[in-house]
């Protein structure tokens, strides 16, 4: 396992899933936290925190209320917080925000970021990922009706236990279907990230949810362009950080 390199001001995470069932996931990450403060200016955080969410009032029932403690120390501690939704975790909502100190993000959205020189700001294309992976059809349809509003205000109305137990039957749903689909249908289409990057003009891509950590370097009208692939949190420590204008993705 590595540790951040010192002097690194900017960090990008994404797919810890964190749950009680995986006690070293978060272990890692509130170790991860006590070196932010102490290293990050800021940290983007591109969806999945949690290996489910039911909605803000469910935080504490479900043992989260460590990490909430751990991320608004953190900000408190100057490092500044933001917090991307991903498709396990879509119902993080303001109150969890607030209690977090963190900031939210939309899906995808455009952040610039101090090169090496005062002209020399990087803008970076950030996204959870999963809208990119449009081989899945299945995911999709089931995307496209868990994020419209009527879904989501069906779900919250509904007591807690009925959405903790709902979570759970989706959860267990989703591992199965997994098990049928190749890695292939699962990742990325290249073709939708290149569409994605052309209608924001960004020549970097940050995203996570496929769990293949790499960097991705290919031609977008005729210029250079990248796709950086942030890792799971399962067994590591996966990230990619920012300094100075250069980029350094662990594994």
């Amino acid at each position: 396992m590595t540790d951040a390199p010192a002097l690194m001001s900017v960090a990008f995470i994404s797919d810890l899933h964190l749950t009680p069932e995986r006690p070293a996931s978060t272990r890692l990450f509130k170790e991860f936290l006590g070196q932010a403060a102490r290293r990050l200016e800021r940290l983007y955080i591109l969806g999945d925190l949690f290996d489910y969410w039911v909605g803000d009032d469910g935080g504490a029932p479900l043992g989260h209320g460590g990490v909430e403690t751990a991320l608004r120390r953190t900000a408190e501690a100057g490092t500044r917080i933001f917090c991307m939704r991903g498709n396990r975790d879509f119902l993080i909502g303001g109150a969890f925000a607030e209690r977090a100190g963190c900031e939210l993000l939309p899906d995808p959205v455009i952040v610039e970021l101090p090169g090496p020189g005062p002209a020399a700001n990087r803008r970076f294309l950030l996204s959870h990922g999963d809208a990119l992976c449009t081989d899945d059809v299945e995911h999709q349809a089931s995307r496209r009706e868990m994020l419209s509003a009527k879904w989501k205000t069906a779900f919250l109305q509904k007591p807690l236990p009925r959405r903790m137990e709902a979570a759970a039957a989706m959860r267990r749903r989703s591992e199965e279907a997994k098990r049928h689909k190749t890695r292939a249908v699962m990742d990325v289409n290249q073709a939708a990230v290149e569409n994605l990057m052309r209608q924001h003009g960004a020549d970097t891509l940050v995203h996570g949810h496929t769990h293949l950590p790499a960097v991705h370097r290919f031609s977008l009208e005729g210029k250079p362009a990248w796709r950086y692939v942030l890792g799971d949190w399962y067994e590591q420590r996966s990230a990619l950080y920012y300094h100075r204008g250069i980029l350094a993705l662990k594994k």
